[in-house]
């Protein structure tokens, strides 16, 4: 199975992702988002398996930062552009499992999926 982890380097519930996939021995690539960016087929993907409004981190300072009209009358295509112009709006971490991925980090999460 390949997995890949996606993020931001920086981001705290990144580097509790991180360390909990190191410490169970979990091999898996990571891309991070500031250096490779994230293309729409992926987003597209994300948000037809759990939905654009839990892919989209609307608690996060960039989206808190947009403009009224940026933030209003969202639905998929205009939060996949948001995220696709701003990848720190995309919720942290996203697990890519092959078959299915895993939204943010919850260590019972993990240890079930990787069982």
């Amino acid at each position: 199975m390949s997995i890949t982890l996606y993020g931001i380097k920086a981001c705290d519930t990144m580097k509790k992702a991180r360390t909990w996939l190191d410490e169970h021995g979990v091999i898996y690539a990571f891309h991070d988002y500031k250096v490779s960016a994230i293309d729409a087929t992926s987003l597209q993907k994300w948000c037809d398996e759990h939905g654009w409004d839990k892919v989209l981190n609307r608690a996060g300072t960039t989206f808190r930062k947009l403009d009224d009209a940026d933030r209003q009358d969202l639905d998929q295509t205009k939060a996949i552009a948001l995220m696709l112009a701003q990848p720190s709006m995309i919720k942290r971490p996203v697990l890519d499992l092959g078959e299915r991925t895993l939204l943010g980090f919850k260590p019972e999460l993990y240890a079930q999926a990787l069982a």
